[in-house]
């Protein structure tokens, strides 16, 4: 990494200490439920954090608590290249952001197992950001090529995360409340998270399988027509199937399931925000839910840090949420590397300002490969050190190719899989020139 030897520490300390913070080894065991004097514990998992969070709570049953191995039963869901090493329960990576036929066959097993569940037994649900591509079962009359095309074109379309998952869970066997009306009357059911969204949404969060949906099906569709997502005919079938409405909040199926959220952005900011103030910093925190186009917000963010330059202050800037990218060229990236490239073209080689802007779960848009950088690093060099190599960062953002960019520098973030995931993390460090 080419990033200036005066700030690249301290960028890279801030980002692993919020990642630190959201880590299932620290933050899930205070919160699993304990067992009762019969029956099984059911632990369902999915998402980024599902191999973590299900290997750290089999050991917790298994040799914290001497749980009986055949008092534990069931299956984890995670994306490829996210798996942990577990003893008893198995664990299946599938697709993501993409879903593929793994997901969709582990799902299934997923809700068999919930409906297996007898009165003496709890379901504890290990829930963390990734679920929704990773739990796919579609709706009746929806192949699973229906739901790929679907999903391609969603997350080229610039919405929001709360507006994707509208739309998922009106056409899924297992979101938007349906995993909790699987699970059989009668039957304890715990719902254990790690957010990755905004506002640390429970109906969002993994498109909220175990909770009420506030959205409608005409919701779903009004995403459709105001983002210009093109329907299948089986899709838009589905969209107009009163059958396909999800339950709401006020179901009484929920009334007997416990939602608990176990690591949230906010939190990794706190910790991140205690690392900088020790190094002599003053702390500004942006907020935890920030969403919008990515290079909207860079653009923002630029205009803060060099009010705090030209103030003489020494600060950081610190920011969360889940930022999107409306693609419209050929390249190669995700928000937090467009907003990285957006804020050093609108910081223009500004002095005393660096940056790191990377995905908690260690990648960053790319293919859905575990390799894929979680984002980037600039300073004030960047754009020079660019020119020197021939290359036209404006052109770069035009075509949405920030990964190309920043992969020329040698600037990329590549942490590699970080087994949990609380959203974007931003920090801008603003010292004396």
């Amino acid at each position: 990494m080419a990033i200036d030897i005066r700030f690249a520490p301290l960028l890279l300390k801030l980002f692993d200490t919020a990642v630190a913070a959201a880590k299932a080894e620290t933050a899930l065991p205070p919160h699993l439920p304990a067992p009762g004097p019969t029956g099984r514990i059911i632990l369902l998992a999915a998402g980024k954090a599902a191999g973590a969070m299900l290997q750290v709570a089999e050991a917790h049953y298994l040799e914290t608590l001497g749980l009986p191995a055949h008092r534990l039963a069931g299956l984890g869901v995670t994306r490829h290249g996210y798996a942990r090493p577990t003893r008893h329960l198995e664990l299946i990576e599938a697709g993501h952001p993409v879903p593929d036929e793994t997901g969709v066959s582990a799902t299934l097993r997923c809700l068999d197992i919930a409906a297996s569940a007898r009165s003496e037994d709890h379901v504890v649900v290990l829930l963390s950001g990734g679920a929704s591509a990773n739990w796919i079962a579609p709706a009746p009359g929806i192949s699973l090529a229906d739901k790929q095309e679907l999903t391609r074109q969603m997350l080229r379309s610039g919405a929001t995360i709360r507006e994707i998952n509208s739309i998922r869970k009106h056409l899924s066997r297992i979101k938007g409340g349906r995993l909790a009306r699987a699970v059989p009357d009668g039957v304890q059911l715990t719902t254990l998270a790690i957010s990755d969204v905004p506002e640390d949404d429970p109906a969002v969060i993994g498109s909220g399988p175990t909770v009420g949906d506030p959205t409608t099906l005409a919701d779903a569709r009004a995403v459709c027509a105001r983002h210009g997502i093109a329907l299948s005919g089986a899709i838009a079938a589905a969209l107009s199937d009163p059958a396909n409405e999800t339950p709401t909040p006020d179901d009484p199926v929920f009334s007997r399931a416990d939602y608990r959220l176990v690591a949230r952005p906010g939190l990794s900011l706190d910790r991140a925000a205690d690392v900088a103030r020790a190094a002599g910093y003053e702390v500004h925190l942006l907020g935890d839910s920030l969403e919008g186009e990515a290079r909207d917000r860079a653009s923002e963010h630029a205009a803060m840090a060099r009010h705090l330059a030209e103030n003489g202050r020494k600060a950081v800037l610190l920011s969360g949420g889940e930022l999107t990218v409306t693609i419209r060229g050929d390249g190669s990236g995700g928000p937090n590397q467009e907003y990285a490239l957006a804020l050093a073209i609108a910081l223009d080689g500004q002095r005393g300002i660096a940056a790191v802007a990377g995905d908690t779960d260690g990648t960053d848009g790319g293919k859905g490969a575990a390799t894929d950088p979680a984002g980037a690093m600039i300073d004030p060099q960047t754009l020079a050190r660019a020119r020197a190599m021939g290359l036209d960062a404006a052109a770069f953002l035009a075509r949405n190719d920030s990964t190309g960019f920043f992969r020329q520098l040698g600037d990329l973030l590549t942490p590699g899989p970080t087994y949990t995931n609380v959203n974007d993390f931003r920090a801008v460090i603003v010292d004396k020139p």
